[in-house]
């Protein structure tokens, strides 16, 4: 199985912009998730997992984002392993987007 795709922060806000934009999922831990998160974003816990899993088409274009891009990159790999065929990580996580997207975002 070829490794997921990887996207920009930059692709990420274009494609976020689109007719049709992609789920954002965030694999990071709660107490990091109440530090700063992505509009629109949804911390995976193990319920949404499940409903990921159970009930998403394996089509839904989905972009997996975490702290600094290497989380991110495996909860895609896993979400490929089990069908999907649209999803993909941030690169540099959304300490990338508070640097290069939004300045206003808090960096931990």
């Amino acid at each position: 199985m070829q490794r997921p795709k990887e996207y920009t922060v930059q692709e990420v806000a274009a494609q976020l912009r689109s007719p049709i934009p992609p789920r954002l999922l965030d694999v990071r831990e709660q107490a990091e998730w109440d530090i700063v998160h992505l509009e629109g974003g949804q911390l995976v816990t193990e319920s949404l997992l499940d409903e990921i899993l159970s009930d998403w088409p394996p089509d839904t274009p989905i972009v997996c984002y975490c702290h600094h891009g290497m989380r991110s990159l495996n909860a895609a790999a896993y979400l490929q392993q089990q069908g999907f065929q649209n999803v993909s990580s941030m690169r540099g996580g959304i300490d990338a987007w508070a640097q290069e997207i939004d300045p206003g975002l808090p960096r931990y």
